[in-house]
């Protein structure tokens, strides 16, 4: 049987770091059984990100040549090694907790491949795992069909996945390139990978939805590959503060108040 429908909010266009402490205020909160399953769905500023693995020389830029282009250097706490977001990129951030029969991270990690995969055939791009290589893939050349990797002419990345999980409640996620600018991957070396490029949706087969249309449709793909009843993508990306939605309105209010105070605090070390 499958598990009720999580929540599911998408959350518009919002910088990362904002998102990230709203992420850990919910692992907190899930942690302590005070919320259901849930799943934020964003489309970030340009930002490049640091996991645990992270090797300094996989980002190309230092932070201030990063800054004067726009875009953000954030260290996240997840696995994997470097990484870039931006818009044109749907990414997900399920914070599901996986007791009592869902413990097994490999499974987990599949299920966030499927959902990509899902949506990308959507958008008429076929995609497929890679052994020893975490992520979803595609067929350069033959983007409209997957026959697994050896028969790849040539692989290209589309989706990155990277999670942590606490006590078997998971956070941070995946990330699929929508429309993104793919001139942004020049500033790292994605995931640490130099031999295989990166593609987009859009890159592959000339179009795609926008972000927001793709993610208010997903409820179907997040069912399927995460095994539960499908849910309502909630629209949340007009509000200024949506934590209210998730968290409760007295937690929502305390967290975007400190989180209001820390800006003010770091526009002023900048000024």
């Amino acid at each position: 049987m499958q598990r009720p429908a999580p929540l599911v909010f998408f959350l518009g266009r919002r910088r990362y770091g904002i998102v990230h402490a709203w992420q850990k205020a919910l692992v907190e909160a899930r942690t302590g059984g005070l919320v259901p399953d849930t799943i934020l769905l964003v489309e970030h500023d340009p930002v490049v990100t640091l996991g645990r693995g992270a090797k300094g020389e996989n980002v190309l830029f230092t932070r201030e040549a990063l800054a004067a282009r726009g875009v953000d250097l954030e260290d996240t706490g997840r696995g994997g090694d470097v990484t870039f977001h931006g818009p044109g990129q749907l990414v997900g951030y399920p914070v599901l907790d996986l007791r009592p029969d869902r413990c097994d991270l490999r499974k987990y990690v599949r299920a966030l491949a499927e959902v990509m995969i899902l949506i990308a055939r959507d958008e008429g791009v076929e995609a497929g795992v890679v052994e020893k290589l975490i992520g979803v893939w595609v067929d350069r050349e033959h983007p409209d069909q997957w026959a697994t990797a050896p028969w790849a002419s040539e692989l290209a990345k589309i989706g990155a996945i990277g999670v942590r999980v606490s006590r078997w409640v998971t956070m941070h996620g995946f990330a699929l390139n929508v429309d993104v600018d793919l001139a942004y991957f020049g500033l790292i070396v994605p995931c640490g990978i130099r031999e295989h490029p990166v593609e987009s949706i859009a890159s592959l087969v000339g179009r795609s939805r926008s972000v927001r249309e793709i993610a208010l449709s997903a409820g179907p793909h997040l069912a399927t590959a995460l095994d539960y009843e499908v849910p309502t993508v909630v629209d949340a990306s007009h509000l200024a503060d949506p934590t209210p939605l998730f968290l409760g309105r007295e937690a929502g209010k305390e967290l975007t108040g400190n989180l209001s105070e820390q800006t003010v605090r770091t526009e002023e070390l900048r000024a």
